[in-house]
């Protein structure tokens, strides 16, 4: 018999949920600022989160809502305001993010609980993490809902923070040694971004000379 798969349609929500994120790794980590409606600063970790479009500079989260379908705290200060602060996540500041994503009752600052230090933005009126490596400031371009308990939100970075010496402003390359991002793999794991490799896209012609070179004979 042919493999048909695993059909989607035919699994419990929590099964696709884990099938998809133990497929779909590593993810990058958004640790997302909001301002709640009495001016506390909320903060929650995002790993359905990534970089869409840089023309405009655009970036996507996926936005799960309460068992009982109302909306989080993130979602809800981000429907009013439409503002908030991407940071990404080092190692230094993993167990910081993963703090963060403590139930805490809603109206408690995550930020304020954790001891973690904020600095104004600029183009935006939600303070960012002095501890983050990066962050992004971004402002709410379009939400999609798709049921009663996903949104996906489409944010515009606005402006790019960064840690000093991790970006070359003249070629607007970032350190990865200096950076050490992690990333979400499923349950409770995490990876360090240390053991990369290189390949070099090849143009087309490239590609056909080295298939050439492979089938000239030898001798």
């Amino acid at each position: 018999m042919a493999d048909r798969g695993i059909s989607l349609h035919e699994l419990d929500p929590r099964d696709r949920y884990k099938l998809l994120c133990g497929v779909v790794v590593p993810r990058p980590i958004a640790l997302v600022t909001t301002l709640d409606e009495n001016g506390a600063v909320n903060a929650a970790p995002f790993s359905f989160f990534n970089v869409f479009s840089e023309n405009p500079a655009l970036i996507v989260l996926g936005l799960q809502h309460k068992p009982d379908h109302a909306p989080k705290d993130t979602t809800r200060n981000i429907h009013r305001d439409g503002e908030f602060v991407v940071h990404m996540v080092d190692e230094a500041l993993s167990v910081a993010m993963n703090d963060c994503a403590v139930d805490f009752p809603s109206g408690d600052s995550e930020v304020a609980a954790t001891g973690l230090a904020t600095l104004p933005s600029i183009d935006v009126k939600v303070p960012r993490l002095a501890a983050a490596p990066f962050a992004l400031e971004c402002r709410r371009q379009v939400t999609l809902n798709f049921s009663p308990d996903r949104e996906l939100l489409v944010g515009e970075v606005l402006r790019v923070h960064a840690r000093a010496g991790l970006v070359d402003e003249a070629t607007m390359y970032v350190d990865l040694e200096a950076y050490r991002p992690i990333g979400r793999m499923f349950g409770n794991l995490y990876t360090t971004q240390r053991d990369t490799f290189t390949l070099v896209r090849e143009s087309h012609a490239q590609w056909l000379a080295r298939q050439d070179a492979k089938e000239a004979p030898k001798g």
